[in-house]
């Protein structure tokens, strides 16, 4: 048997009821982009996605999200149990393990943290803000390249990120220096992810390059992935996952560059690998176009998605199952260019399937159990009993 499970990085569906909490009200990643471009999603939708509770809807301007008469997967609404809303915190959900205590997240990072930061690392800083990667890279990058220090930067996600051109601090050395901020940001001071973002200067403009690294801690709990490992279930990494999860538990790990490689690994596995789970992130749908407020880039990133499912269902066996879903939302229509505390999609296709809806769920962590009860290594088979034909 295998699972395919992808995740559209920052999918959301709609605001979550506490959303307000977050200061997210109103968000809504596929629904607003929708009625802002109309963007067709024809397999999908034809698995369920517009039928899911909540999603179908008219909008002022005439556009409507229909529903499908005869969806062909089962279909749910997954809120996350997690308060949270990063990246971090929703993979590690899916995997099954709800944090009871969220990575921080920084507005800026603090004095003695910056302090450490360079007596560890020898250097200096610029920005430490929170701040748009590509909007803060545009805004110090000359600054950056005349004066040698790096740009530290946050958001509204348990991150720090770091970076660099490439021509003034070499690839090599800009991975060292967010070694050394992941052994600084521990324990009290935790964030989810350091991130290396290499670029480089193009003509007028500085452009981020694919050598993008992150820098997360391990789990601090059990996982589906290390569940699987020992049971002897294999699990294939495609794009970020191996990252995430400090490559705990995955048995093969495939580095993409954008979502056209990571759609491309999937196209191979299907013809390669033998059994097990193929977890999978694409992130161009958060990185490129979420946080940048590029309204058509999302619509255009989900509907090349959508075009490439018909490929991978032929690429399926009898017992395998096509699982889609995302981790958070972060809708570009808004102010904001942070993530949102959305509900996300769950569409679960396969011959051995049973199209149905399975209406609001809490917790992404129905997605483990479902993988765990399907490799025979879970203690909670009910939602598997529930979708799979006997």
């Amino acid at each position: 048997m295998r699972i395919f499970l992808i995740v559209i990085d920052s999918f959301g569906i709609g605001a979550m009821p506490d959303a307000a909490d977050f200061g997210d009200l109103g968000s809504d990643t596929y629904g607003n982009l929708f009625r802002e471009t109309g963007v067709r999603l024809p397999n999908m939708v034809s698995y369920g996605l517009n039928n899911i509770d909540g999603v179908a809807k008219a909008f002022p301007n005439g556009k409507s999200l229909c529903p499908v008469p005869e969806p062909r997967a089962a279909y749910a609404r997954l809120g996350e149990r997690t308060k949270a809303k990063d990246t971090t915190a929703g993979h590690y959900e899916i995997a099954g393990l709800v944090m009871q205590r969220p990575y921080r997240i920084y507005p800026k990072f603090p004095p003695e943290v910056l302090r450490d930061l360079e007596r560890e690392t020898g250097r200096q800083f610029l920005g430490n803000e929170a701040a748009s990667g590509t909007e803060i890279i545009r805004r110090l990058g000359e600054e950056h390249r005349r004066t040698g220090k790096p740009i530290l930067y946050t958001s509204q996600d348990s991150v720090m990120q770091i970076a660099a051109d490439t021509s003034v601090i070499p690839l090599q050395e800009l991975y060292r220096i967010c070694e050394a901020a992941r052994r600084i940001m521990q324990g009290d001071r935790a964030v989810g992810r350091i991130i290396a973002r290499p670029f480089v200067k193009q003509g007028d403009r500085f452009v981020r390059t694919e050598d993008r690294r992150d820098y997360a801690l391990e789990p601090p709990g059990t996982t589906m992935l290390d569940t699987l490992h020992a049971h002897g279930v294999r699990v294939t990494a495609v794009g970020k996952i191996s990252d995430l999860f400090c490559g705990r538990g995955i048995t093969e790990s495939i580095h993409t560059g954008n979502n056209g490689e990571g759609l491309d690994a999937v196209l191979r596995l299907t013809e390669s690998v033998a059994d097990g789970l193929v977890f999978v992130n694409l992130v161009d749908t958060d990185m490129l176009f979420g946080h940048r407020n590029d309204v058509p880039g999302y619509a255009n990133a989900l509907r090349q998605i959508d075009e490439r499912i018909p490929a991978i269902e032929r690429g399926l066996r009898c017992d395998d199952v096509l699982i889609l879903t995302a981790d958070h939302g972060c809708d570009p229509t808004t102010a904001s260019t942070d993530h949102s505390r959305e509900y996300v999609p769950l569409l679960l296709y396969g011959k051995s399937i049973r199209p149905q809806n399975l209406h609001t769920l809490q917790g992404f962590d129905h997605i483990a159990r479902f993988v765990c009860a399907a490799f025979g290594c879970g203690k909670d088979p009910e939602i598997y009993d529930r979708i799979v034909r006997r």
